[in-house]
């Protein structure tokens, strides 16, 4: 689907709470879709500046360097913009106060889709846990998109500022581990998401996340086949998602 509203192009945003968790887990998708004439938005919830070892970094030096590689991620991805929300790294809460917040860029931007972190995605097989980061921003932008930003009587102040209520139609969970039910084919885009990671200098360094991000990919693809979603039998990479559709 690449139209949206008034037969414009289909706006998306994407929300995460780092630099780099999209290109990790959507940026084939991204990729995709700018490609095809959609409009991409990120939505940054903190800027990464608690994620360093080195003992010379400050979070203010960190902060900066980690926006600049976002930046540069965004442009080999055909990103449209990226907002930075600034929010402190390693401390996310999904309270009212950041649920206004993602409202408030909701309502501003108006987009027809989201793709956010799922809530709901705690651990994943015996050897991951989810940052507490990715589950606070996707409960966020859950329930800024529903029903914060489509409701007019919720947050009043932001109806003071300019910002009408925006009703989102679709919905993308990235890496929703036992939930994902929508495929995507990014055969043709993988070698640009890999692009767009190597980016992000200070996180992946000398780190050979190809092989990673490859067998993710295929590991997806054969998922695909497997709930018999007929085209994937031409995919090698895909991306996975919960899908909703809000009508």
């Amino acid at each position: 689907m690449t139209e949206g509203a008034a037969g414009r192009p289909r706006r998306v945003m994407v929300s995460v709470a780092h630099p780099d968790d999209a290109e990790f887990s959507c940026a084939g998708t991204v990729a995709r879709w700018a490609a095809e004439g959609q409009e991409i938005i990120y939505v940054l919830g903190t800027s990464g500046d608690k994620g360093s070892d080195d003992l010379d970094m400050t979070s203010e030096r960190l902060m900066a360097l980690r926006e600049d590689e976002q930046r540069a991620a965004c442009k080999v991805l055909g990103v449209s913009e990226v907002v930075f929300l600034r929010m402190p790294d390693a401390e996310l809460v999904p309270d009212l106060e950041m649920r206004k917040k993602l409202t408030r860029v909701i309502r501003q931007y108006k987009p027809d889709a989201v793709i956010c972190q799922d809530p709901t995605a705690r651990f994943e097989g015996s050897g991951y846990i989810q940052h507490p980061d990715h589950i606070a921003m996707g409960e966020a932008t859950v329930a800024a998109i529903f029903p914060s930003a489509r409701d007019r009587l919720t947050f009043p102040e932001l109806l003071a500022e300019g910002y009408e209520p925006h009703k989102v139609n679709e919905v993308y969970l990235m890496a929703s581990f036992a939930n994902c039910d929508h495929f995507i084919d990014i055969t043709n885009y993988m070698e640009t998401k890999l692009k767009a990671l190597a980016a992000h200098t200070s996180q992946v360094g000398d780190w050979p996340v190809a092989p990673f991000l490859e067998r993710w990919g295929r590991d997806n693809a054969a998922l695909a086949r497997s709930r018999n979603v007929t085209e994937a039998w031409e995919w090698d990479y895909a991306e996975a998602f919960k899908y909703m559709r809000l009508d």
